[in-house]
């Protein structure tokens, strides 16, 4: 007989999952929202289904199985108050952890206190009888299905991690007919986790990039193990300020993929190694068939969107297995050499560049003193200076992990109070500074601090072509881009405030005041005081070094819009966008 699977996309999805896991004890019990499931399951061989009414006696018949067999075991039950009775097996559960997935069935969860029958609240559970407890709603868009089999993935992963024990999905089941017409399970991506104890899968023999996002300082192991990976395998490492990994195999890779046009030979990978925490800047411009996450927590974190593999364990721990226990390939095209030679093509493409926060990273990223330590601001100075490397001795830090507005200039502040014989930077915008500049006057500060002070007057991540804010031209400053706080680019504001305080105040308004003062401000010398160096750009001119430095590598596209634009004028350019984006949405 053929089998037919409910036309519930969540439940299929599930289905998948608990079959690629290889998941097969099911306990049902009896009732309407959970009938697309149980229905599903029993007419497909792989699954051994068996039944309980009573779901108190279903959690620990579970608990049996599980311990008997050592094999996850699935229970589900419908709404109203039946997974209220799972509570107490669950507690066995816990406490030994035993591996049963708990799959209680809902209404939509927005009917919640309407005095909907047959539908309680199970958004909050006791800390002890769940390990993980997921929400899966009903399925309406394929971004919703890739974030289901995430999340799903993860809840089965937890069901056997650090010893095991028990896990919940809340299963929403939607209104209306519930057909079963559907012959074949979607195709989805399985996610598992490797540690030390499993068998590791075999690397790809073809271009592998790894990508390091927010990083600490690295160990010489795993600079070692890393370069020797990268040596044995051909492979690169994709870097920016933040990742503080400064080997010979560094890929500063952003000049690349921000470009408008890319040479797929080089941005394209086999493998992409996921190290490293929150990604600092745009990955978008990277192509890869697969992703390995390597990290010691284990989480599933499909930042790149085709994560396979997740390996709970120290970073070197992962590349001293590859180099280790795996032949050397066939090395046809250096890698490293298909990067070095794109990065130096588009780095040739630089012509002049307005003054901007651009420009300022390009004059000033080589200058900086060697051992110093550079912090940058979120969103538009860290994006700024990753188009340009620092020296190898520095090391660069971001609040990437809430990755808002506060507390930047603080962080660099702290670093630097607790390491007095270092020099600190720290590259910061203007509404940022202003949103943290009460730690100026800690009087911990040393004389070891010096800040550059971008003052664009306003949010400038907001104004930039690339930004959905552009198309509302100069309103986006009223309230998007907050301009016109703070003294409104005050030219005496910021210097009384730390001139008061005790800081050295240095000033530029355009290149030639800029290059006068510069050495002075990356003299590796302590100076007697910290320094703040505030520097007054033009949004335009922000606006136009950006859209310069990631289209040295034009698409026909943007040549056409610049030709269009040069006849035509960019208003009525910016009109013609408006329109065209309004068809797009």
């Amino acid at each position: 007989m053929e089998t037919k699977y409910s036309n519930q996309k969540n439940v299929l999805i599930l289905i998948k999952l608990l079959k690629e896991h290889g998941i097969k004890k099911i306990v049902a019990s009896p009732g309407t929202s959970n009938m697309p499931l149980v229905a599903s399951v029993q007419q497909d061989d792989f699954f051994e289904v068996y039944s309980s009414v009573d779901e108190r006696s279903a959690a620990y018949i579970a608990c049996g199985m599980a311990a008997e067999k050592n094999e996850p075991v699935v229970i589900t039950c419908t709404g109203a108050t039946a997974s209220r009775n799972y509570m107490s097996g669950l507690t066995e559960a816990f406490y030994r952890k035993l591996p049963i997935l708990a799959i209680t069935s809902t209404q939509d969860i927005s009917r919640l206190g309407q005095n909907a029958p047959q539908l309680i609240d199970r958004r909050v559970i006791p800390n002890d009888i769940a390990k993980m407890s997921i929400h899966l709603p009903s399925i309406y868009t394929l971004s919703e299905e890739r974030n289901y089999a995430v999340l799903i993935n993860s809840a089965i992963l937890e069901l056997t991690r650090n010893g095991g024990g028990p896990v919940h999905i809340n299963l929403t089941i939607a209104d209306g007919r519930k057909d079963y017409d559907i012959t074949e399970l979607p195709n989805v991506n399985v996610i598992s986790r490797i540690n030390n104890r499993d068998v590791f899968p075999e690397l790809p023999n073809g271009k592998i990039g790894i990508y390091v996002g927010s990083h600490n300082v690295w160990s010489k192991k795993l600079t070692k193990n890393v370069e020797e990976f990268c040596r044995k395998f051909n492979a690169v490492v994709l870097v920016d300020n933040i990742s503080n990994y400064k080997g010979e195999y560094a890929v500063f890779s952003n000049i690349v993929t921000y470009q408008g046009k890319r040479n797929r030979n080089v941005t394209h990978m086999d493998l992409l190694i996921h190290i490293g925490d929150i990604v600092g800047t745009d990955f978008q411009g990277l192509e890869y068939d697969v992703v390995w996450r390597v990290n010691p927590d284990g989480e599933v974190r499909n930042t790149f969107g085709k994560l396979k593999h997740v390996f709970e364990m120290e970073e070197y721990e992962f590349f001293e297995y590859y180099v280790k226990n795996h032949c050397s390939f066939d090395i046809k095209n250096s890698y490293i050499k298909l990067w070095n030679n794109e990065i130096k093509e588009v780095r040739s493409k630089i012509s002049e560049l307005p003054f901007s926060n651009i420009w300022i990273a390009q004059k000033t990223a080589n200058k900086l003193p060697k051992n110093s330590v550079i912090h940058f601001a979120i969103q538009n100075s860290l994006r700024c200076w990753n188009f340009f490397e620092t020296d190898k001795s520095i090391s660069g830090f971001c609040n990437t992990g809430g990755f808002g507005i506060d507390g930047n200039l603080s962080s660099m502040i702290g670093a630097s109070i607790v390491s007095p014989d270092k020099l600190f930077y720290c590259v910061i915008g203007d509404l940022a500074f202003f949103y943290d500049m009460n730690v100026l006057g800690n009087r911990h500060i040393l004389n070891n601090v010096r800040i550059i002070l971008i003052n664009n007057n306003g949010g400038q991540q907001f104004r930039n072509y690339d930004s959905s804010g552009y198309q509302f031209g100069s309103d986006v400053n009223k309230y998007m881009a907050a301009s016109g706080h703070y003294g409104n680019s005050s030219k005496t504001l910021v210097k009384n405030y730390v001139q008061s305080l005790g800081f050295k105040y240095l000033k530029a308004e355009n290149k030639e005041e800029y290059l006068s003062i510069v050495d002075e401000f990356v003299s590796e010398k302590l100076t007697k005081q910290p320094m703040l160096l505030e520097i007054f750009v033009g949004e335009e001119n922000e606006r136009n070094a950006m859209d310069k430095i990631t289209h040295l590598k034009m698409t026909n596209l943007h040549k056409k819009k610049i030709i269009l634009t040069n006849i035509i004028g960019e208003k009525k350019v910016k009109k013609i966008e408006k329109i065209i984006n309004k068809f797009d949405s």
